[in-house]
């Protein structure tokens, strides 16, 4: 079992084999596979290892974006304030909706299968959701979870948000009523990127369990085990951390000097992983670019810059090369 799998938190995947959201026949499925790469829920838990993502596909080999977005909202529905590991108490003594948000920072510690992006505004902060399994149907299924899961938790915890919401970059499913009616007014398809929305007024709800020193006192261990972590966690994810700093500036050089690697150690080590700096930097690139895009106070001239560009042709051909529309096509959309 490789331990560097994006997965999900092994706490909520327990509880999930327990939950009605799957069958009987998927709950044997998985055991299986667990009991062919030796390890159990116990085990998960008390090593504190990711349940891979991958198990879904071996247990739903016909999975497409409709079931997966479908299972995603069901699991969410599962969701407990005990689910996310070293998470769940900083989550049940934070003080605002703000706070909340901001333990998606430390989200690494328990599943790398997703990576947020923060854009504030003074209308609010749009929360980027990029999924990177390899895998499309999986990518929906992770980000349907979690910002459905993300969703429910803030009712828990701050009563009612109905002006959180949730936008997915793909179609809605035709059987999805049930898990829509939860979300009904929340949550919308075919957004040009994946991503949650929290208005600036709802930043600052009250939590209904706050506690204040709790909090603080929680937030320096997660940075303490964030630090840990990142000497046995992946290349891949190394690398994503170091560009979140300033995409636009980030060579491979840099990042090779900043792990204390050559950079032909760097890149054998990402071929290992399946894939290269470019393709990290890119996908880093753009994905930042559409959630800065959702931001009408800036302009793309000022997004460029803001992602290294000296030149706004240079910039639009990129975007062009990896959505097939040029920056002010996707804005108009």
């Amino acid at each position: 079992m490789n331990l560097n799998d994006e997965g999900v938190p092994p706490l909520m995947f327990a509880q999930l084999l327990e939950s009605q959201a799957l069958d009987s026949d998927a709950v044997a499925r998985l055991r299986n596979i667990m009991a062919r790469e030796g390890i159990d829920e116990t085990t998960l838990i008390q090593r504190n290892i990711q349940a891979p993502i991958r198990w879904f596909r071996e247990v739903y080999p016909a999975l497409d974006v409709d079931q997966a977005t479908t299972l995603g909202f069901a699991f969410a529905e599962q969701a407990q304030l005990t689910s996310f590991g070293p998470l769940s108490f900083p989550l049940v003594s934070a003080g605002s909706v703000a706070e909340i948000v901001e333990l998606l920072t430390y989200l690494p510690l328990i599943s790398t299968a997703l990576s947020p992006q923060f854009h504030p505004r003074d209308e609010g902060l749009t929360v980027g959701l990029s999924a990177h399994t390899g895998d499309p149907a999986l990518n929906c299924l992770v980000v349907a979870y979690s910002g459905s899961a993300l969703l429910r938790l803030l009712d828990m915890l701050a009563g009612d948000v109905p002006t959180v919401t949730l936008h997915l970059s793909w179609s809605a499913p035709n059987f999805l009523a049930n898990h829509e009616d939860a979300l009904a007014g929340r949550l919308y398809f075919d957004a040009p990127t994946s991503f949650l929305r929290v208005p600036a007024d709802t930043l600052n709800e009250v939590c209904r369990f706050s506690d204040p020193v709790a909090y603080r006192l929680a937030i320096v261990d997660l940075q303490q085990t964030l630090e840990q972590r990142s000497r046995t966690t992946s290349f891949s994810e190394k690398v994503r951390r170091l560009l979140e700093e300033d995409p636009g500036k980030r060579s491979n050089d840099w990042v090779a000097h900043e792990l204390s690697i050559s950079r032909s150690t760097l890149k054998r080590r990402l071929s290992e992983e399946g894939t290269t700096f470019r393709e990290l930097r890119e996908s880093f690139l753009r994905d930042r670019a559409m959630l800065r895009l959702l931001d009408r106070s800036m302009s793309v001239s000022e997004i460029a810059a803001d992602l290294g560009y000296s030149d706004l042709a240079n910039f639009s051909h990129a975007f062009k090369r990896w959505t097939g529309r040029s920056p002010r096509e996707f804005r108009h959309e």
